[in-house]
């Protein structure tokens, strides 16, 4: 079963930043988990995002489209990022939720419902397939 560990963050919260004492280290520790995830063939896909101050939102309503510079809400936590793991149930993605390096915020754990297949045709995965 997929679930995607969605990483949010006060982007703006205190913390070290390049060139400063602490960085090298939690960068480590992030670079650490995530070859724990590798190694351990659990690891689908991840990244990190950019601050939302590089964000561009469009916004759908009646059929009619339109971009704004910025986030897509004004919130206290942003996503940071996330991970795309495949485990055995919702515990074994807890417990690697709450392995994530992060000093301060939230992981949201959610299972993956639909997927393309080769041919860009969305399928159902995990616990809600046929037989599955």
């Amino acid at each position: 079963m997929q679930y995607m560990l969605i990483i949010a963050l006060d982007e703006n919260g205190p913390g070290p930043v390049e060139g400063e004492p602490g960085f090298d280290e939690g960068r480590q520790a992030w670079t650490d988990f995530t070859r724990e995830l590798m190694e351990s063939g659990v690891l689908v896909s991840g990244a990190s995002l950019q601050p939302t101050t590089v964000a561009t939102t469009v916004r759908v309503a009646a059929g009619s489209a339109t971009v704004t510079d910025g986030p897509f809400a004004e919130s206290k936590e942003q996503l940071a990022g996330y991970y795309l793991v495949d485990v055995a149930d919702l515990d074994a993605a807890l417990a690697w939720a709450k392995k994530i390096p992060l000093p301060a915020g939230s992981i949201e754990v959610r299972p993956v419902s639909m997927m393309p297949d080769a041919t860009g045709t969305p399928q159902v995965v995990g616990a809600d397939a046929v037989g599955g």
